[in-house]
């Protein structure tokens, strides 16, 4: 019965993980509280940062409580790769949050609803900007340490793979916010590339979390590396192509036409994913670093 199982674990609360989680679930519940007494969120932007303040929120509570009560241990997962999974998750989405409610909803002069509701919303900024930093101490914390046996989540390329996936999340963001990836085939490829990445990426982290790794009937290490290089080549000729057939004067437009309405503007979409498939290439590159790294320092030590 796994009830029986349910006793109060105070290692939890007294490490410096258990402080950590402590603040992000005050900082969460405020940020939360401040937004629904007169900060208030409207539209898609403020939508998403409301979701990532309630989800983040309630999952760590859930975490939380099933390390006090030591309950995760009735869970079918890695218990130790999912929470890290998480922390990285969280930050990466608090970081996401603490820039674009500002810059959408936080203006020098005050707003017609009074100067009350700046006040509230500079506050809201503060709470989720401080929170972001509790979400990675968490990460910093758990990560792997030279001499211990860690999950492969808490490892750098572990770490990596979780910023990649959210990164591509991004793109497919700015790619369905008018972004004319239709109008060539060498883009369409492009989101191809994006799109294969990013499910291979997911499936990794989800396969580590399960724990399920160990029944595979191949070598994981070496597939994560195989996949790794493969990324890492696709995403070069991403990175090459997308600029070319958005920005050159042959196929698109090199500058930002004035006519263009701010936030609904293709042009700025096509930036956005120039330059984020810049960004998750040299991750891919890092995470192919580091992997060849380990690999050759396992194979060394054997």
């Amino acid at each position: 019965n796994p009830l029986s199982l349910v006793h109060f674990n105070s290692k939890p609360i007294l490490s410096g993980v258990g402080a950590a989680r402590m603040c992000q679930l005050l900082l969460g519940c405020t940020t939360m509280a401040l937004v629904a007494h007169s900060a208030g969120f409207s539209a898609t932007y403020g939508t998403y940062c409301m979701f990532v303040w309630c989800f983040c929120f309630a999952v760590t509570l859930v975490v939380f409580t099933l390390d006090v009560t030591r309950l995760h241990g009735c869970m079918p997962i890695s218990w130790d790769n999912f929470t890290v999974a998480f922390a990285m998750l969280a930050t990466l989405m608090y970081v996401t949050a603490s820039i674009v409610y500002p810059v959408y909803f936080l203006r020098s002069e005050c707003p017609s609803e009074g100067c009350e509701v700046r006040n509230y919303r500079i506050a809201v900024t503060v709470c989720s900007s401080v929170c972001c930093f509790a979400y990675g101490a968490e990460v910093f914390i758990t990560r792997a340490k030279p001499g211990h046996v860690v999950g492969y989540m808490a490892t750098v390329s572990g770490l990596l793979k979780v910023v990649q996936a959210f990164i591509a999340c991004i793109i497919f963001g700015a790619l369905a916010n008018d972004s004319e990836y239709n109008c060539h085939i060498p883009t369409q490829y492009c989101v191809v590339v994006y799109s294969l990445c990013f499910a291979v990426t997911v499936v990794v982290v989800a396969l580590t979390v399960s724990g399920r790794t160990s029944s595979l009937r191949f070598p994981f290490d070496r597939f994560v590396v195989i996949y790794t290089f493969l990324a890492m080549l696709l995403y070069l000729s991403a990175a090459v192509v997308w600029p070319v057939f958005s920005f050159d004067k042959k196929y698109g437009t090199p500058g930002r036409p004035e006519d263009c309405p701010r936030g609904k503007c293709p042009w700025d979409s096509k930036l956005v994913i120039a330059v984020f498939t810049c960004a998750n290439l040299v991750l891919y590159f890092t995470d192919l670093v580091y992997s060849q790294r380990i690999r050759f320092v396992s194979h060394s030590a054997a």
